[in-house]
């Protein structure tokens, strides 16, 4: 008993001493999230990095619906060194809309914490002729084919929230996939692709210049910074709207003292007033989730989409 004991202390002692140090280094986060994520990620980092005692390097990998940061992380050592933040288009849409996949939201990541809420919304270019969205809808009846909609991508939440309302609204409109959501600005201020669904965060600066305007508000539930704006759930009963939230993800297997460390970090400057509000003016709303109930919400999300995915008959791409 005596020698079961003493190798099991021998063989803990590393990951013990590990995460006692740590971090020893800076700190590598891949983005797998443009605009308001890119926000949020460097001023949680410029906030964190003191508190822990390193840098946090923020590397955008945005490609691809987010898949190529996530199995960069999926892959890395699972030494604290290598973090994600992601949403869920990364971890929860795409592997229910995409056929080949190189992770397993499941099995590749350690939860670190949620952070909170990107709120997402419906745009069209300021020529489009419709300005909410029982107009939207309308014109697309009487157009059907003829109206296309840009997200970020192939199995992101912003596709599958289309996607939903094209089954439940009778609507047929056609999806025009983006690498990044600045790109998906460009087009619908151009007018190539005359609607967008997107986070409020990416558009701001356009609507403010004028040059695209806010359809309507991707949830059940309006936005407090526009009230007026009404909601998809309000022109559709029964409308379940994705979730959209962005967290902080580690390797599998990462040490519990490490992501304890990160963790609480996390979840101290995403409370800071000040970064609450700045992160708010640009539409994330702060809800922030410690690891042990994050993980319950990602089963609960997946089984979600699942469902979505069935009742609307959606077959991966």
């Amino acid at each position: 008993m005596h020698w079961m004991l003493l190798l099991t202390s021998l063989l803990a002692s590393p990951m013990a001493s590990q995460a006692q140090n740590y971090p020893a280094k800076p700190i590598r986060l891949v983005l797998t999230i443009s605009g308001g994520g890119d926000l949020t990620a460097r001023a949680l980092g410029d906030k964190m990095g003191p508190a822990l005692g390193a840098p946090i390097l923020v590397e955008v990998q945005s490609a691809a619906g987010g898949a190529l940061g996530a199995s960069t992380v999926a892959r890395a050592a699972p030494d604290g060194y290598t973090l994600l933040f992601a949403s869920t288009s990364t971890m929860i849409m795409r592997p229910f809309l995409v056929k080949e996949m190189t992770y397993d939201t499941s099995k590749d990541f350690t939860p670190i914490a949620k952070v909170g809420e990107a709120i997402a919304a419906i745009f069209a270019s300021s020529a489009f002729p419709a300005n909410n969205f029982p107009e939207l809808i309308d014109y697309a009846k009487r157009n059907p084919g003829k109206v296309s909609y840009s997200s970020t991508g192939i199995g992101t939440t912003h596709h599958l929230s289309g996607l939903v309302i094209e089954q439940m609204s009778g609507i047929n409109w056609v999806h025009v996939p983006y690498k990044t959501g600045p790109q998906a600005v460009q087009d619908l201020v151009a007018g190539r692709t005359p609607v967008s669904i997107g986070t409020v965060s990416t558009f701001t600066g356009m609507i403010s210049a004028g040059k695209a305007k806010l359809i309507a508000i991707n949830s059940n539930e309006r936005f407090s910074e526009t009230p007026s704006v009404l909601t998809i759930g309000e022109s559709l009963p029964g409308y379940d709207r994705p979730a959209g939230w962005m967290a902080y993800f580690g390797p599998a297997g990462l040490p519990q003292a490490i992501s304890r460390r990160v963790e609480a970090e996390i979840i101290k400057a995403a409370n800071d007033p000040g970064i609450k509000a700045k992160l708010l003016a640009a539409g994330i709303v702060v809800d922030t989730v410690p690891a042990d109930s994050f993980v319950g919400t990602i089963k609960r999300d997946l089984a979600l989409v699942a469902r979505l995915v069935r009742s609307a008959g959606i077959q991966p791409e």
